[in-house]
């Protein structure tokens, strides 16, 4: 069965489930349809195993890769050669009904705060599909494609990359007519096997682009993007930075505060001026880091014809959620929270910040490891512990079996057990405390103990 006829009975049956944990226990009674039930499969649990219990609660249709699940003269089973590629062409089917600008964003750091900067601004002048939370992967990005729906004005859509590859398969279901690249940083080293292998990985968002003749938002101030944007030579750009020099690009901001929220002064020329037009924001951000990010939503915004006054409110209004540069206030200490994840150019762009914020406070960093550096893992914890003894921060945990293996005096803990002991035993108190660390050492679950 080909994308069209499976997108015919899409349209019938407007909605797809992947997990049948999901559907309820029997069958609707008011004869309600559960949609398409798809049969995905992974390393423990293959869903071609669930198909006929998917049809006996609800679902109209299921599409399995094993024919061994078929069931003779059954016409609700769609045999296809493999669900998931069944899966992202159905989306591309359903994305190409959509003639709508659809902004596609990846990168090393900030994919999912820019792409929620970005929503918020460009939800002041139109209805805006955009990512939740991080569905940014070969079953996510379909997902958020299948959400689109009448009346949606315009889509930005998160793309995460973890092996070289992972960019084109995703772009060529997404189609984006815009996009950007975040920064390119040593994440998921174990899978790309170098930096070079991170800058060809997301510079495939930059190929689809050129090759589309479609518009790129580059951060110019920033050297490996505007190296991989002159290697590919490409036409069609719009030019964001941080930079002291008034229109260096076509917007141009500069931090003017961090104590400890961010405050941004921003700047552009509209098309047929003179001059230049200044503003200033206040957000509610933590995070000198952020300022690219903000930039990247505000040449989006002006580019897609949002008012600059309507950019400055959406940037004042946002909240980070999810463990992503969130302040919080205890009863005891001052929190900055960034735990959902860590790489080292994430670590250090952190470190940087905290070392820069303006607080009374003592400052304290508890620190997890960051995962998926492969042979270089050793280095860059090294590296790490390094730049706190440089800043002269003293007071530091240290969480994991990577940080373990570091030379320092720094106090070490093998797991979040360990650092919620010492907590009961002695709390923190008065203290401005950085959380930090890859999502897998937990240290989401320490901000209601500090």
């Amino acid at each position: 069965m080909n994308a069209t006829d499976l997108y015919s009975i899409y349209l019938r049956h407007p909605q797809v489930t992947t997990d049948s944990r999901s559907l309820p226990a029997t069958a609707p009674q008011d004869g309600s349809d559960c949609g398409i039930f798809l049969a995905l499969k992974g390393a423990s649990f293959d869903g071609n195993k669930f198909a006929a219990m998917a049809l006996e609660r609800g679902c109209s249709y299921a599409i399995i890769d094993e024919k061994e699940y078929m069931v003779e003269g059954d016409d609700r089973y769609i045999l296809v050669d493999d669900a998931l590629l069944a899966f992202k062409q159905l989306a591309r089917e359903h994305r190409r009904h959509f003639n709508i600008p659809i902004i596609g964003i990846t990168g090393t750091n900030g994919k999912t705060t820019t792409k929620e900067l970005l929503s918020a601004v460009l939800a002041k002048r139109y209805h805006v599909m955009h990512t939740e939370g991080n569905f940014n992967n070969d079953v996510g990005v379909p997902k958020t494609l299948l959400r689109l729906k009448a009346g949606d004005e315009i889509a930005v859509v998160e793309m995460g990359a973890s092996h070289p590859g992972d960019i084109q398969q995703l772009v060529e279901y997404v189609e984006p007519t815009q996009g950007l690249i975040t920064n390119v940083g040593r994440a998921h080293l174990q899978g790309f096997g170098s930096f070079e292998g991170v800058m060809r990985t997301k510079g495939e968002l930059y190929d689809w682009l050129k090759a589309h003749n479609a518009e790129v938002f580059v951060n110019e101030a920033n050297p490996h993007l505007t190296k991989m944007m002159e290697d590919r030579q490409m036409s069609r750009v719009l030019s964001y930075g941080q930079s002291d020099e008034a229109n260096r690009y076509q917007v141009t901001g500069r931090v003017v505060a961090c104590n400890p929220y961010v405050k941004l002064q921003w700047e552009y020329v509209p098309e047929g001026a003179t001059g230049s037009l200044q503003y200033e924001v206040e957000t509610q951000l933590v995070g000198t880091y952020n300022a690219d990010n903000l930039l990247a939503a505000i040449a989006v915004g002006i580019h897609n014809g949002v008012a600059p006054e309507l950019i400055n409110e959406a940037l004042a209004d946002y909240r980070p959620t999810n463990d992503r540069s969130e302040l919080e206030r205890t009863a005891d200490n001052l929190l900055i929270v960034d735990a959902y994840n860590a790489n080292p150019s994430s670590m250090a762009a952190a470190l940087d910040n905290f070392s820069r914020v303006t607080v009374a406070e003592p400052k304290m960093a508890i620190l997890g490891d960051m995962r998926e550096l492969g042979e270089a893992s050793d280095e860059e914890h090294q590296r790490v512990v390094d730049t706190l003894e440089k800043l002269h921060l003293t007071d530091v945990w240290l969480v994991g079996d990577e940080f373990a293996k570091t030379h320092t005096t720094f106090r070490k803990f093998h797991n979040i057990d360990e650092v919620k002991a010492a907590i009961a035993q002695d709390k923190p108190r008065g203290k401005c405390i950085l959380v930090k660390g890859s999502n897998g050492i937990k240290l989401f679950e320490l901000p209601k103990l500090l």
